[in-house]
C-alpha cells in the first residue's frame, strides 16, 4: 500500500476533523499522557458505535478549528483547551454513559521515574523477601525496617508518593522491587463540549435531586432576603400571608373583633376544659392513677353510668 505524502495526509485529516465537528454535537477533551498505542486500540473497540476517537497535533487541531469558525462560531471556546498530549472523543450518545466508557479504560502500570503521581502510594507493612544488604537503601527512604528469618520486613505502612508528587528514582526502584504497580493510565476527561457550551466534567455527575436542592436553597435565600427588607415577592408571599393570619389572629384575640378563622381560637380562649379531651395530658393522667384504682375492688356501676360511658368523646 503506498503511503499518501504527508500535505495529503493533512488535508485529510483536516476534512475529517471538520465533519466530525459538523456531524458530532457532543465531544470530550480528553489527555491520552502515558497512554500506549494498544491501549488506545482497545479503547477504540471499546467504543465502536458509540463514540469516535481523533488524536493529533496541537497546532493541526487549532489551524482546521479556526479554519472551520465561520460554519460554527462556538468552536472558539474549543481552542484555549487544546494544550498538551490532548485529543477528542466524538459521540451522539449520553454523554455520561461514555464518560464512564472512557474512565473504565485503564490499565496499571509501574511507575516511572520523574513521573506526576495520580494517586498517594502507601507501601503495606510486608515481608518483602530481599536480603539484609538492601537495609541501607530502606533507610535511605526513611522505611522503618527489622530482619526477619534473614530478609527485609516492612514494619508498618508507609506513605510513600502523594498526589500531584514527582516520583523519584528512589522511590520508582522500590515500588519496582516490591512488584507494586500502583498507578493506572487511560484516557482522562479534561473538558466537555456540548452544543457551542464547554464544561468541566464534574459537571456531568449533577443530577435532578441536586439541582432541584439547590433551586429550593436558591428560593429560601430569596424568601429571606425579600422578608428581612420588607419587599414583597413571590417566594416570601406564602410566607407574608401566614405571619399576617398570625397577625390577624392575634388582633382578634384581645379584643372583640372576629371573623370565620378566629372562632375556634376564641372558643378556645373562652373554655379551655373543652378541648382536654384532644390533649395527651388528659389521657396520661388515668394511666398514672391506674396501679392505685386497680388495688381497690372496681364498685358495681349503675345502669344509667354503664350506658352513657360508651367511649364517646366531646366531638362524636
Amino acid at each position: 500500500m503506498v503511503r499518501e505524502d504527508k500535505s495529503t495526509w493533512k488535508a485529510n485529516y483536516f476534512v475529517k476533523l471538520t465533519t466530525l465537528l459538523d456531524e458530532y454535537p457532543k465531544c470530550f477533551i480528553v489527555e491520552a499522557d502515558n497512554v500506549g498505542s494498544k491501549q488506545m486500540q482497545q479503547i477504540r473497540i471499546s467504543l465502536r458505535g458509540q463514540a469516535i476517537v481523533l488524536m493529533g497535533k496541537n497546532t493541526m487541531m487549532r489551524k482546521a478549528i479556526r479554519g472551520h469558525m465561520e460554519n460554527n462560531p462556538n468552536l472558539e471556546r474549543l481552542l484555549p483547551h487544546i494544550k498538551n498530549n490532548v485529543g477528542f472523543v466524538f459521540t451522539k450518545e449520553d454523554l455520561t454513559v461514555v464518560r464512564d466508557l472512557l474512565l473504565s479504560n485503564k490499565v496499571r502500570a509501574p511507575a516511572k521515574a520523574g513521573a506526576l503521581a495520580p494517586l498517594d502510594v502507601i507501601v503495606p507493612a510486608q515481608n518483602t523477601g530481599m536480603g539484609p544488604e538492601k537495609t541501607s537503601f530502606f533507610q535511605a527512604l526513611s522505611i522503618p525496617t527489622k530482619i526477619t528469618r534473614g530478609t527485609i520486613e516492612i514494619i508498618s505502612d508507609v506513605h510513600l508518593i502523594k498526589t500531584g508528587d514527582k516520583v523519584g528514582m528512589s522511590e520508582a526502584t522500590l515500588l519496582n522491587m516490591l512488584k507494586i504497580s500502583p498507578f493506572t493510565y487511560g484516557l482522562v476527561v479534561q473538558k466537555v463540549y456540548d452544543n457551542g457550551s464547554v464544561f468541566d466534567p464534574e459537571i456531568l455527575d449533577i443530577d435532578d435531586d441536586d439541582l432541584r436542592a439547590k433551586f429550593m436553597d436558591g428560593v429560601a435565600n430569596v424568601a429571606a432576603l425579600s422578608l428581612g427588607i420588607g419587599y414583597p415577592t413571590i417566594a416570601s408571599a406564602p410566607h407574608s400571608i401566614v405571619n399576617g393570619m398570625k397577625n390577624l389572629l392575634a388582633v382578634a384575640a384581645a379584643t372583640e373583633i372576629t371573623f370565620k378563622e378566629a372562632e375556634m381560637v376564641k372558643a378556645f380562649l373562652a373554655d379551655p376544659s373543652a378541648f382536654a379531651a384532644a390533649a395527651p395530658a388528659a389521657a396520661a393522667a388515668p394511666a398514672a392513677g391506674a396501679p392505685a384504682a386497680a388495688a381497690k375492688e372496681p364498685e358495681p356501676e349503675s345502669a344509667e353510668e354503664s350506658d352513657g360511658d360508651m367511649g364517646m368523646g366531646l366531638f362524636d
